[in-house]
């Protein structure tokens, strides 16, 4: 029995909430169980010194975690000087994914940076956080359009990601921190809208695990990331 009484196979209550940004081209709250991230877009009309002159836009993302988003107080890493190795793996995982479904061609020499910042966190995160980005990044794209300031729609997929471990022996989805904490094995899976694999992470926390593990590991997320994109198409129209 899973500590939050869900069956195998099913996604914490999901809910995407946009235009939560009065200033940002792009936003949303999403809600995965209790993990809450904000996810904003902001334009920029430049791009990195690598990219000037090629006609390529960019897409990049920050992530950031607020003190109080666990149980206890974590230290700004403003106030530390730095960032943590985490926070910069999580980040870069997140642009990662993001530009796995962006035509940069048709985005220009523009970049769009998708701000993802964690309010509560009860496991998931950087998968919140993608999934949610890629709604505040749709919607940036959709006020660029409007205005007529992009010719084609350079996002080409959805893209959004879940975890995914085995729990007690079982294999489940989407792991909240009760299991994360104490998992065997644990998973992120980020995909497109039509299943395609953008990314794997996966280790074995307490116990290895086989290739039959990892092949149901994959089925669950494969359904669960289905369903997300219907929460995704919910929230954007489309």
């Amino acid at each position: 029995m899973r500590p939050s009484g869900r069956s195998t196979d099913a996604l914490r209550p999901v809910s995407i909430e946009t235009d939560v940004s009065r200033h940002a081209e792009g936003s949303c709250l999403i809600r995965m169980g209790d993990t809450q991230v904000l996810c904003t877009a902001s334009l920029e009309e430049s791009v990195p010194p690598f990219l000037r002159k090629t006609g390529l836009g960019w897409v990049t993302a920050e992530y950031g975690m607020l003190p109080r988003a666990t149980t206890s107080r974590n230290r700004r890493e403003a106030a530390a000087g730095k960032q943590t190795g985490r926070t910069v793996e999580i980040q870069r995982l997140i642009g990662r994914s993001l530009r796995a479904g962006v035509d940069r061609s048709a985005l220009g020499e523009r970049q769009i940076t998708v701000d993802c910042d964690v309010l509560q966190a009860d496991g998931g995160t950087r998968c919140a956080a993608i999934t949610g980005g890629w709604v505040a990044l749709r919607l940036a794209v959709d006020k660029l359009m409007a205005r007529g300031e992009l010719k084609a729609d350079p996002l080409t997929t959805h893209v959004a990601a879940v975890s995914a471990g085995v729990y007690g022996g079982v294999a489940v989805l989407d792991l909240d921190y009760a299991e994360d904490s104490v998992v065997g094995t644990d998973a992120n899976f980020v995909m497109t809208g039509d299943l395609a694999l953008i990314e794997v992470q996966g280790s074995a926390e307490g116990a290895t695990f086989s290739r039959g593990e990892l092949e149901q590991l994959l089925d669950l997320a494969e359904a669960g990331v289905g369903g997300l994109v219907a929460a995704q198409r919910a929230a954007v129209g489309r």
